[in-house]
């Protein structure tokens, strides 16, 4: 007999056998054997054990698994390896079987942690396997100590990679080296096509092959590839030269690195193309190793900065040369030559000619604590925070390379790259330093010429990037402006806690060049941070000014500016064409979100962006304060006047205890459709006078769907009084209602639903009870619930009411 008749025939005879032992299987479900044999420890059934053999032969029984009746099928997928589970997921649908019970089983039982409350999970195949496929990278999971994880006919990356999108890469770059590797060239394939997000979590110190590996997977999965979005995330000391290397990567710029692998991909595109300047010397070769654009960019920025302080500071210069001596004579003590380190003659293991990669870092500990003078805005009109030392690599630990003689690496010298980077070794970077210290000086960042990023290919963009918690360093944020300048794909920028200070200004900048561009398509810009040099107000003013095509705003400022303070010596003004105090022009804002720090408001300020706005339609405010309640009324009349297509309102964390005619105000407006009033201390004053006037207003007004009033004591007298609301007088049309942190109890509430029964309006939405006093009586509040419940969808958690101590003492 032939051998694919042979196989063939295995194949049916597992079949028949699976059919059999199946039947077997539900007779004896129908009529359960009294035999003692049944415990957790009793052997498995034959069907299990059937089903096992047929999971163990996939690899010839898979067309034939695939054929099998539904009921059969249903009982088999358990049995399979993860491997075979997702490749016969489509057969399954088809036969009306649905693999996610499996699939979320799997996700409790290796993974072992439950997704977060507010993740909806729509596909449990999809989740494991982009987990699945974020442990092998990273060694985290042995695929061998399950055997639902391990077959050898599968590799479980490249399987796993089409599910994949969104990426980690964490502290070292882990999983970075090995994705570039040349075993797993079709696993960066499938990712390029697969992946969307590109996310950095706590990066540490990389080495100069590390970078290099993450230059060619940035090349592959932005430039080549579907990657859309970056984002970073805490990284309290970043290192410059890898900083800049990634957002040069994500802005489209490619320039091949020093002794890497050439492009496969760009190697059509690049064939007949005249050698720009830097790929002429790369290929004639040069007698001292040559920076990338990365270091290149960073060490004439870091010399045009030492030149704008030598002009400001001549007195102290020479203390300046004296510690730079000292540094330098302090490491020849130390048996280390700064020039041999930076410059070595050629050794057996690196060529004359070859290119070397840069050094990891590319900014220093003292560069980062020497701040430039802003000559139109000093940095002392916001507060820095401290800046970070550089740890250094230790040295005595095992498997550290020894440093000596004049093959030692130039990557440790950390705190001295920038001492020699800073000397003019030629013209050409003499040319980047002057053209860096006129952007120090305050000029426009688009004209910060620098020739490597010139002499780079252009390729794809992002259209998204994210900063969180990433302090940018003066480096850091020019290179950053002078990307953003020509960023025409960027559609969303968020940069929060970055520590701008006044590099806010060239950020401005920037984005005014970017929007003079044509087919700019930036619309959402998120910034928040500790301090800004600019009042909030004016920040906005400043941003709507230099971008009216935005569509979404969100800014936050924790604390204060000095200029706040006219008091404070030395506050100068910014740049007159940053808070110039011509109209703002008309700009198509739907969106604005505002965070203020303490302090009173200016009303009038606030009002100028609220009438250039006419396209608002969602107006969020956090912590604002007003000088006086007839302040707060000129803000709501200007909505009222200017904002038509105005629908959801939101306060937050704002006194209006003594805007109560305010309030009325706003609830009356037959425009808004959804209001949020949280932690605003509504009924802190009058409340027996205010809850009648505020139900009364709220009867009246048709267009209103959504009332939020979290945290502002409501209590069970003013829940009773919002029933009213829901009266058979009513016109209101009130769909969602939120009184979570009201402090109510189960005896009211349960009343709140009685009346809602007695009136029969029927089900009216959604109603949210987080964080009430629903423990005091548990059985009152599930029959409260109940009868809810056949009203609206509830919302409700458990919540220890004893934590609310307090509150509950201030509304006895």
């Amino acid at each position: 007999m032939a051998a694919p008749e042979a196989w063939r025939a295995r194949s049916c005879w597992f079949c028949e056998v699976a059919a059999a032992t199946t039947m077997e299987a539900t007779s004896r479900e129908a009529a359960p054997a009294k035999s003692s044999a049944s415990g957790p420890n009793a052997p498995p059934a034959l069907f299990e054990l059937c089903g096992r053999a047929v999971s163990a032969h996939m690899g010839v029984l898979e067309s034939g698994v695939w054929a099998l009746p539904g009921p059969i099928l249903q009982s088999i997928l358990p049995l399979l390896n993860i491997y075979y589970l997702e490749r016969i997921e489509e057969t399954a649908l088809k036969k009306g079987l649905s693999t996610q019970a499996i699939w979320r089983r799997l996700w409790d039982e290796l993974m072992k942690t439950r997704p977060s409350s507010l993740e909806s999970v729509t596909c449990w195949r999809a989740k494991f396997m982009e987990a699945f496929f974020s442990h092998v990278l990273r060694g985290t999971i042995d695929v061998s100590s399950d055997r639902r994880l391990c077959d050898q006919r599968f590799s479980p990356l490249l399987h796993s990679s089409r599910h994949v999108r969104q990426l980690t890469i964490c502290n070292m770059l882990q999983g970075a080296t090995e994705l570039v590797a040349e075993p797993n060239r079709r696993v960066l394939e499938t990712l390029a096509s697969s992946l969307h997000t590109l996310k950095f979590r706590h990066l540490l110190f990389s080495d100069v092959a590390a970078q290099q590996s993450l230059r060619q997977l940035l090349h592959q999965l932005i430039h080549h590839g579907a990657v859309s979005q970056v984002s970073l995330y805490s990284w309290p000391v970043p290192e410059s030269a890898l900083f800049i290397l990634i957002l040069t990567m994500s802005a489209g710029f490619w320039q091949p690195g020093p002794g890497g692998p050439p492009c496969r991909l760009c190697g059509e595109a690049s064939r007949g193309r005249a050698p720009s300047r830097d790929e002429g010397s790369l290929l004639l070769g040069s007698r001292r190793p040559r920076r990338d654009a990365a270091e290149r960019c960073a060490a004439a920025l870091m010399a045009s900065r030492r030149k704008s302080e030598a002009k400001q500071m001549p007195r102290a210069a020479p203390a300046a040369r004296v510690t730079r001596r000292s540094t330098q004579e302090s490491l020849t003590a130390g048996g280390t030559d700064l020039k041999r380190e930076l410059h070595p003659p050629a050794t057996s293991h690196e060529a004359p000619g070859t290119k070397r990669s840069p050094s990891a870092p590319a900014a220093t500990s003292s560069a980062s604590s020497s701040t430039s003078s802003y000559k139109r805005a000093p940095a002392s009109s916001a507060p820095q925070p401290k800046p970070l030392k550089r740890f250094k690599r230790a040295a005595g630990k095992k498997g550290a390379r020894t440093r000596q003689g004049p093959g030692a690496e130039s990557e440790d010298l950390y705190d001295f790259v920038f001492i020699v980077a800073g000397e003019k070794e030629d013209g050409e970077e003499m040319e980047i330093g002057e053209v860096a210290c006129g952007a120090l000086d305050g000029s426009d960042p688009s004209c910060l010429g620098l020739p490597a990023l010139e002499a780079s290919q252009r390729f794809r963009s992002i259209s998204t990037l994210e900063l969180f918690t990433v302090p940018l360093s003066t480096e850091a944020a020019l290179t950053l402006c002078h990307l953003l300048s020509s960023w025409v794909s960027l559609e969303s920028l968020t940069l929060s806690y970055n520590g701008l200070g006044s590099n806010i200004f060239r950020l401005l900048d920037s984005l005014r060049a970017l929007s003079g561009q044509a087919g700019c398509r930036l619309r959402a810009l998120h910034l928040s941070d500790l301090f800004s040099p600019l009042p909030i107000l004016e920040l906005t003013r400043a941003i709507v000014r230099a971008l009216p095509l935005l569509r979404v705003l969100s800014i936050r400022v924790d604390h204060p500016s000095q200029r706040d303070n006219p008091g404070v010596p030395g506050n100068a003004g910014p740049p007159s064409h940053i808070i110039g105090d011509e109209e703002i022009p008309e700009n198509c804002l739907e969106q604005l979100e505002m965070g203020f720090p303490r302090g009173a408001q200016p009303a009038p300020l606030l009002c100028s962006v609220l009438k250039a706005s006419g396209s608002l339609q969602q107006l969020s405010l956090d912590s604002a304060t007003f000088a006086s309640p007839q302040d707060f009324g000129l803000v709501l009349q200007t909505l009222k006047e200017y904002n038509l297509a105005l629908k959801r309102l939101s306060f937050h964390d704002m006194n209006l205890a003594d805007c109560q005619s305010e309030v009325l105000f706003l609830l009356q407006n037959l425009t808004l459709q959804e209001i949020t009033f949280s932690f605003c201390r509504l009924f802190e004053k009058r409340p027996a006078q205010f809850l009648p006037e505020m139900v009364a207003a709220m009867k009246g007004n048709s267009t209103l769907k959504g009332l939020r009033l979290p945290g502002n004591r409501l209590g069970n007298a003013g829940l009773l009084a919002l029933a009213d609301v829901f009266s058979e007088d009513s016109s209101s049309s009130l769909c969602q209602l939120d009184i979570s942190s009201n402090c109510i109890k189960p005896d009211g509430l349960l009343e709140f639903a009685k009346r809602l029964e007695r009136w029969g309006r029927g089900a009216f939405g959604h109603l949210r009870l987080f964080q009430n006093w629903l423990d005091q009586d548990a059985v009152t509040a599930r029959e409260a619930i109940r009868r809810l419940r056949a009203t609206c969808h509830v919302v409700s958690d458990s919540w220890d009411s004893s934590q609310a101590f307090a509150d509950y003492v201030s509304t006895m």
